[in-house]
């Protein structure tokens, strides 16, 4: 079977070295030496100064909410993972959906201002597929407005705009390190701030508020373990690596699929991808669905990244209407793609979906 994607996992007997080290020093929580050493590496790999590793992608985003001076409503963009919603609603915010642009699929800046009121706290975006937002426009009406910028940077973790990584930019951007990701700690996440005023409330809240006995305000368990940590020192050196051979499966669905029955994002200029995902936008959503099925049917399994259009919800109730999103989720598939993919799979996928369209 080959799945929409599959978890590297790095050489067995290092990882083993990483354990031997735990095991020697016996700790294995509460910000231990690997999940500092890895903080570290991570700071140096992406270039930036306020990073801090945490329990999973999900947590960071509540986190960074949880900074804002009161709940209120959170602009966001309805084209993304769940989580991305979610995590306003659990934090007592009210999400305000504003439509895409139809090439990049990343929230559309022309609309938000229009969605500004005077409860607005945030702006919570997506880099969707690792595709960069317009950060710029952004953070133009962000000033305007006394806004926070949040980037939900879940798919956005290696690629690059403008020389700076794509996590450089927003008062946040948050990460997942879940197993799917190009870049794992098996469960894990890290939240970048891009102020120095923002580390201690970000130390405290991941470690439930307090320094040793004494206790300053509401925080929870966003730590992570020195296990996970191991898994993120074996892989971090080999993203780059990672990222040449999923280019390299990338280039080859570009090469042979017919472009004349289907579309794809526009990358943005100045974007180096990461080539995190590889979505395809089908003519109808019937025709999306009979190559879904015909892939299935042959063992291949591919996903509705992102699916419904998040402002569809059942659990919402008068959302607004975003009819670019709900077009666009409608028709979007996700390939098979991970860095270990055969190209002979990759010319049976393209000769299936090309013999049906």
């Amino acid at each position: 079977m080959i799945n929409v994607t599959k978890t590297y996992l790095p050489d067995f007997d290092q990882y083993v070295s990483y354990l031997r080290k735990i095991w020697d020093k016996a700790i294995l929580t509460n910000n231990g030496p690997l999940a500092q050493e890895l903080e570290q590496g991570l700071k140096e790999y992406l270039g930036v100064d306020h990073l801090y590793f945490c329990g999973n992608g999900t947590i960071v985003l509540q986190m960074a909410l949880k900074l804002l001076d009161e709940p209120g409503e959170i602009i966001t963009t309805p084209f993304s993972y769940v989580a991305t919603t979610n995590v306003i609603l659990w934090e007592n915010s009210t999400p305000v959906f504003v439509d895409i642009d139809p090439k990049t699929y990343c929230i559309n800046p022309e609309l938000i201002e229009a969605a500004v009121t005077e409860r607005t706290r945030a702006i919570l975006a997506t880099h969707v597929y690792g595709n960069a937002c317009d950060v710029e426009a952004i953070e133009k009406i962000a000033k305007k407005h006394n806004l926070i910028v949040i980037y939900d940077g879940a798919h956005a973790f290696g690629a690059t705009f403008n020389g700076r990584s794509l996590l450089a930019y927003g008062d946040f951007s948050t990460c997942s390190f879940h197993a799917t990701k190009l870049f794992h700690t098996v469960e894990g996440g890290a939240i970048i701030a891009n102020d120095a005023k923002w580390h201690e409330k970000l130390h405290l809240l991941r470690a439930f508020g307090h320094r040793g006995d004494d206790y300053y305000f509401v925080g929870i368990n966003g730590k992570n373990s020195e296990v996970h940590a191991a898994m993120g020192l074996c892989n971090l050196p080999l993203v780059p690596d990672l990222i040449q051979a999923r280019k390299a499966v990338c280039d080859l669905y570009t090469e042979l699929l017919d472009w004349n029955h289907l579309e794809a994002p526009h990358w943005v200029e100045g974007l180096v991808r990461n080539y995190a995902y590889y979505p395809v936008v089908f003519e109808s959503e019937s025709k999306m669905l009979d190559i879904r099925d015909e892939l299935v049917k042959n063992d291949i399994i591919p996903r509705r990244y992102f699916y419904p259009s998040l402002n569809k919800l059942p659990f919402l109730k008068d959302a607004e209407s975003c009819p670019v999103s709900e077009d666009i989720s409608l028709r979007v598939l996700c390939l098979p793609l991970h860095a270990e993919l055969p190209h002979e799979d990759v010319r049976r996928i393209v000769e299936l979906i090309n013999q049906n369209l």
